[in-house]
């Protein structure tokens, strides 16, 4: 191991993003079920969200936003040593996603393999990557999340419809001895709460049958108040340890990139951390919640807009099915 492992971390080398070019709109919603812009727009914020073709699956759009990152970071397929991919709408059981997506960009010298955390999976994955650099057991690391939603939404679930879209985003982190990268991190899970928001047919508990296709338990089902009240809780609780931890002061964060669920969940997190709205990326409005993929999309576009830049501190925080959250703090 190199003698200087220990004093490394993982830096942000390389973002990238990928979203289908279908657009969902609450306008056409309104014609699938009963609900209405208004509804949806008052109590999530989302106005719209992508869909991904029927031949168009997480692996292909994890492999654009891959490349991009990969550009963006001056490197090729081959320098990669690490393919963590985050996703609960893989390709398949196995072989995982990763794996796939190692074949689609050839990426030949990777080691591959999936993570499942649900909409905390890009944290998840961050993190774990951040321990391979850190140990010199990789060099350059790709981590994406990637989801098509769209394939396990019941379109006739009003409460549930409405809320998912389907996307890629990816980062590269390669191995930093400065103080640039992962700064601090908090992650953790509540095994008690499985039942709330989970997707019960399709693993070895309820394999498909007709009696699980005509229940519809091959998609999302969320008791959505007990989600809300648990994600409120939760994030507000991590972010506040992951300050602690790092001995940062929430004055010194320029921007918070928080999952995209909720508008309102987003205005909480916002208050614990005392920081106006103005330092928040959103673009919920745009893309709805696409579970895994929301970070490192929102993290792509911030960069792309000038809203973040080398230096600055960023706080990253997410909440999802397990139920699991994470949250980091890295600088540029």
């Amino acid at each position: 191991m190199p003698r200087s492992a220990h004093h490394r971390k993982a830096y942000i080398a390389g973002t990238g993003a990928y979203l289908p070019s279908r657009i969902l709109t609450n306008a056409e919603l309104e014609r699938l079920v009963d609900t209405s812009d208004e509804w949806i727009t008052s109590r999530t914020g989302i106005k719209e969200r992508r869909i991904a073709e029927e031949d168009e699956f997480s692996s292909d759009m994890g492999s654009h936003a891959a490349m991009e990152a990969l550009r963006e970071a001056k490197l090729k397929p081959s320098d990669i040593d690490l393919i963590i991919v985050a996703t609960c709408t893989p390709d398949t059981i196995f072989p995982s996603t990763a794996c796939h997506i190692q074949q689609k960009i050839e990426a030949k010298n990777a080691v591959a393999f999936d993570i499942q955390a649900a909409c905390s999976g890009f944290l998840f994955g961050l993190i774990t990557a951040n321990q391979y650099i850190a140990s010199g057991l990789s060099k350059h690391a790709l981590v994406i999340g990637t989801e098509k939603l769209s394939s396990i939404v019941n379109w006739t679930d009003r409460n549930t419809c409405v809320l998912f879209g389907d996307g890629a985003g990816a980062v590269v982190l390669g191995a930093s001895e400065t103080h640039r990268g992962l700064v601090a991190a908090d992650l953790g899970s509540d095994g008690e709460q499985t039942e709330i928001l989970s997707l019960p047919a399709g693993g070895c508990r309820l394999p498909a049958t007709v009696i699980t296709l005509e229940k519809n338990l091959h998609s999302i089902q969320m008791q959505g108040k007990e989600v809300y009240r648990h994600a409120v809780n939760r994030m507000n609780s991590s972010v506040s340890k992951c300050l602690e931890k790092s001995g940062i002061d929430s004055s010194q964060i320029t921007c918070l990139i928080p999952h995209q669920a909720n508008y309102r969940i987003i205005e909480s997190v916002a208050s614990r951390l005392k920081l106006p709205m103005s330092s928040v990326y959103m673009n919920l409005h745009r893309y709805g919640n696409m579970s895994a993929a929301c970070i490192p999309v929102a993290l792509h576009e911030a960069l792309q807009e000038g809203r973040v830049q080398q230096g600055d501190l960023i706080m990253m925080v997410a909440f999802g099915g397990g139920l699991t959250w994470a949250s980091t703090i890295i600088e540029l």
